[in-house]
């Protein structure tokens, strides 16, 4: 079953925080899809991954192209078709309990200092946890990630 994280940014944009999460998934071998309903956003990433730390190269496309299901790293803004084990869920972007069951894991990015943000990440941790899901919720608010609760975690 998969695990749920939340992220509540309030020092770090969603760029610098994936710099920091993206490196450390790959790594583990896992395959990643980027999700935000904002296409914008999602181009706006896309620039900023590959303008990222030159020692950070971070292999990735953004949905629509030729080699969508090769990508390491999809940015997308529906289902991904890269066989993406983790879900970086970002601006609100629908990760539905049943998706996140059949991932390793899926981060929920949210910024702490956006009302409306805040709001729905609340609405997602309720909605997730009641499914049974196994819940992280990380705050940087002391400068660095802090763990702040977890529910229907078993701690091994």
């Amino acid at each position: 079953m998969g695990e749920v994280w939340f992220y509540h940014l309030t020092r770090r944009s969603p760029a610098e925080t994936l710099h920091t999460l993206l490196p450390r998934c790959l790594s583990a071998g896992w395959r990643i899809a980027v999700r935000s309903p904002d296409a914008k956003r999602l181009r706006a990433l896309d620039d900023a991954l590959w303008l990222g730390p030159s020692d950070a190269f971070l292999p990735h496309g953004l949905a629509g192209g030729a080699h969508d299901a090769a990508q390491p790293i999809l940015l997308t803004t529906g289902v991904a078709s890269n066989g993406a084990t983790v879900l970086m869920a970002l601006d609100g972007a629908e990760a539905p309990p049943e998706e996140v069951r059949g991932l390793t894991r899926t981060c929920v990015i949210f910024d702490g200092l956006d009302g409306e943000a805040l709001t729905r990440a609340r609405k997602q941790w309720k909605e997730l946890v009641a499914a049974g899901l196994p819940a992280r919720y990380w705050s940087e608010e002391s400068g660095k990630w802090e763990q702040k609760a977890t529910k229907n975690v078993s701690e091994e």
